[in-house]
């Protein structure tokens, strides 16, 4: 019973579109590091700075009526809050994620349409005329 269990695993756990899906989540979990740095190190500055010098990441509502210098200090306090400019930051996260995935699977369908039509024009293109002349010979010599 579990040699039989560990066999369906094993056919299971090695077929191609497993290892590809795996592969696809390693791949997607970095690039998610690469968009988060990007976002939180180069885009944010920048926008914050434009709109006042704000930290996005540091934009918190205080639910405890207590004062505290930071989101971070709060938070380590213990008090309640509603951390919208992490929000933010996901949003423009999400977004810029969303974007690169709209723009690979864009170019991926192009390539398809392309091998496709090579296809098409390979598959509708009239043989070569020697060709033509040498099935015409084979069919009269059938004949004969």
């Amino acid at each position: 019973m579990i040699a039989g269990f560990l066999k369906e695993f094993r056919e299971f756990a090695v077929r191609g579109n497993v290892v590809d899906m795996a592969v696809g989540i390693i791949i997607g979990a970095a690039f998610g590091k690469i968009v988060a740095s990007l976002v939180e190190d180069v885009i944010m500055p920048p926008i914050g700075w434009l709109v006042g010098k704000v930290d996005f990441s540091d934009l918190y509502i205080n639910l405890s009526g207590e004062t505290y210098a930071s989101l971070q200090a709060a938070k380590t306090a213990g008090a309640p809050v509603v951390g919208y400019g992490s929000f933010i930051n996901a949003c423009i996260n999400f977004t810029i994620v969303a974007f690169a995935v709209f723009l690979l699977v864009k170019q991926i369908n192009r390539l398809k349409k392309m091998a496709a039509i090579k296809e098409e024009d390979s598959a509708a293109a009239p043989p070569p005329a020697d060709v033509v002349l040498l099935e015409e010979i084979r069919d009269i010599l059938k004949s004969k």
